[in-house]
Order: structure tokens, then sequence, then C-alpha cells
């Protein structure tokens, strides 16, 4: 996730309150969001295209990522729109949890996506976000 982490680190890096939302027709907007820590503890951010369907937000995917040694390190997945709620990476209990071949699957999808953020420009989007006029 080259992307997310470039326009992260735009934003001055990594806080408990990053919030970013990056609006960039004719794609749905892309909301950045530090949430509670990670399975592992670590830093993390939620990374989600939102759309609307009668009047609700839905998430079109939402990805949460751990910060680990300066990458993404995925371990949840959703998208409303086809009902799917996924962990790969969790803390049940105080017992760390991996199923190894979904978080697979979620480091591959986070690669395809992290391509489509870059050619649809994304990062670019951000940029001039902040260097508009308010």
């Amino acid at each position: 996730m080259q992307t997310i982490l470039r326009i992260i680190e735009r934003a001055g890096g990594w806080n408990p309150g990053l919030f970013i939302k990056i609006e960039n027709a004719p794609y749905m907007a892309l909301v950045l969001e530090a949430i509670e820590a990670g399975p592992s503890g670590l830093p993390t951010i939620s990374v989600t295209h939102y759309g609307e369907q009668n009047g609700d937000l839905m998430r079109d995917p939402e990805m949460c990522f751990e910060l680990r040694d300066g990458e993404l390190d995925p371990w949840y997945y959703r998208n409303d729109y086809v009902g799917v709620e996924q962990w790969s990476r969790n803390n049940v209990r105080g017992q760390y949890i991996q199923l190894a071949n979904l978080h697979a699957q979620h480091q591959r999808f986070a690669k395809v996506w992290d391509n489509s953020l870059s050619c649809q420009g994304f990062a670019e989007a951000y940029e001039q976000q902040l260097t508009q006029p308010a």
C-alpha cells in the first residue's frame, strides 16, 4: 500500500487523530482514519472507499492495516455491498490468532487495490486538496 503510505507521510505521519477524506471524481471517496490499535497492538489505519445505497454509507471495501516497520500489514476486510467481513489476524480474549491463507489473500488484494489507487491518482488528488484554498 505504497500509495496510502505516501498520503500518510504527506499528512505528517500516522497520529491518533489522523483523518483524511479524498474526493477524486469519478471514483468513490477514499477515507483514511487512525483507529484503535490492531491485533498486535501497533498503530492502525482504516482505508475505505465509501459509496451510498438508500441513504446509507457503504464500505466498498474497507481494510484495516497495522503500521509495522514502515509497511502496512492487513488484518481486516469488509465490503458492505456483498456482505463480507473478514479478520485474517485478531486478538481474541488475549490470544493472538492469524489465519495464514486468509492473511495472504488480504495481502494480495491490498497490492491490487494499491495499484488501482495509484493508477486512479489518489495521491495526486490529495496533494491537490492540500494546495487548494479553504
